[in-house]
């Protein structure tokens, strides 16, 4: 609902979606909500957005995506 700032589609069709960045001068929609990564499967017929779960121990308060990447092994 606040937008994505980056998108990384894998050959499999699964893409990671980062959304949340806060960068001084650009307006939030969500000012006090901490940035999340999305997963989606292009695959599906209805493909929709799901957040993942932040591992225990991160920061998640001060979460702030700015772009996101895979790599491939």
């Amino acid at each position: 609902e606040t937008g994505s700032e980056d998108i990384d589609i894998l050959p499999n069709g699964l893409a990671f979606i980062s959304s949340g960045l806060k960068y001084p001068g650009i307006k939030s929609l969500a000012p006090d909500k901490p940035g999340e990564i999305f997963l989606m499967d292009l695959n599906e017929d209805n493909p929709r957005a799901v957040e993942l779960r932040i591992s225990r121990g991160f920061d998640v308060a001060s979460f702030n995506p700015h772009g996101i990447s895979t790599y491939v092994d």
